[in-house]
């Protein structure tokens, strides 16, 4: 038995401000969108790289406040593009986790937190 690849779906209640956290700010792009009527509700896939994510205005999908842990190769990378992109609502920095990884939280706007995780090389 083998188990394939797990999409987190995360609850947003803002198109706009969905879009300039993940895609401006983030740099994900839109895989794709879907509304039941003009509208209605937005559901949509972004990613980025290896990572998806779906974003739902949909009430009965999840609740907000949920965390997500992504792993990448390249944090001080990422954290530069972060920075550089100077989205007034957060400025996260790089922290050394006593557990050999380093780590940069985010918020979105709608309550839930990505942390990007770069895990120390096994000797």
């Amino acid at each position: 038995m083998g188990l394939g690849i797990t999409t987190p779906i995360l609850r947003s209640f803002d198109e706009a401000r969905a879009r300039e956290f993940y895609l401006d700010f983030l740099g994900f792009k839109i895989d794709w969108e879907h509304r039941f009527e003009p509208g209605f509700p937005l559901y949509m896939q972004v990613s980025r790289d290896g990572c998806v994510l779906h974003l739902t205005e949909h009430h009965g999908d999840c609740c907000p406040g949920a965390a997500v842990r992504i792993q990448t190769d390249q944090l001080d990378a990422l954290h530069a593009q972060l920075t550089e992109a100077n989205y007034k609502y957060a400025k996260p920095g790089i922290e050394n986790m006593p557990w050999d990884s380093r780590e940069l939280t985010v918020h979105d706007p709608f309550g839930n937190r990505l942390v990007f995780v770069e895990v120390a090389p096994l000797d």
